[in-house]
């Protein structure tokens, strides 16, 4: 059985290094270039080398993680694409999926993940994180692999009030600067918040903002 072939691009040195090392030691992988950006593709057209799997750290700090998917999905189309990140949620996981993202792993996943992810997206399948996949958030991104439009918020029965904390989550807002900005009480908010989690199946308030950025017209 031929080994998976892996890019890795992290900025990182520890993680990078210590990733590549844990994937060198299984026989089943074989990493053929790591960078902290980009750079990577110029590495593997001087090798003659294409990766089946490319592992991306979505909280780059010397390239917008999107755009160096877009280019890699340009220039290495046959590759498939799996994000990694501390909290999946605070990106915005809808628009990385619609790029052609394969799949999600958390920095801190056990080395297992790490194989069972890889092995899994190489051979064609989607993966998610197990924190979201009871989620409505997950049935918004399944909705996105399936060329859908997604979850309408109308069929969710939030409050006008509920509706109006979702807009100001997704602004960034505090609960102190929520219950400001609609002359309630702090504790309102947040009871507020719970509810609509409650009626999301969402388990935080980065997901409620995701959520919210999904259902906005373009």
């Amino acid at each position: 059985m031929a080994r998976i072939r892996v890019l890795l691009i992290e900025d990182n040195r520890l993680l990078r290094e210590g990733i590549a090392q844990m994937l060198q030691e299984h026989g089943d992988f074989e990493v053929v270039a790591r960078c902290e950006d980009g750079d990577a593709v110029r590495k593997l057209k001087k090798q003659n080398s294409t990766p089946d799997v490319i592992l991306l750290d979505l909280g780059l700090e010397k390239a917008d993680s999107l755009s160096l998917m877009a280019r890699l999905r340009k220039e290495l189309p046959e590759a498939k694409v799996i994000a990694m990140d501390i909290l999946p949620e605070q990106v915005d996981i809808v628009e990385f999926v619609k790029a052609g993202g394969s799949g999600f792993i958390l920095k801190s996943a056990a080395v297992e993940e790490y194989l069972e992810t890889i092995t899994a997206v190489a051979g064609g399948e989607k993966v998610l994180p197990p924190m979201l996949t009871t989620s409505l958030f997950t049935q918004i991104v399944e909705s996105a692999l399936k060329g859908g439009k997604g979850i309408s918020d109308l069929s969710i029965q939030l409050t006008p009030r509920e509706r109006e904390v979702v807009d100001l989550i997704s602004e960034g807002l505090s609960n102190k600067e929520i219950a400001s900005r609609l002359h309630i009480a702090t504790h309102t908010v947040k009871s507020h918040i719970h509810n609509i989690l409650e009626k999301l199946a969402l388990s935080t308030r980065l997901q409620i903002a995701a959520f919210a950025r999904r259902q906005r017209p373009e």
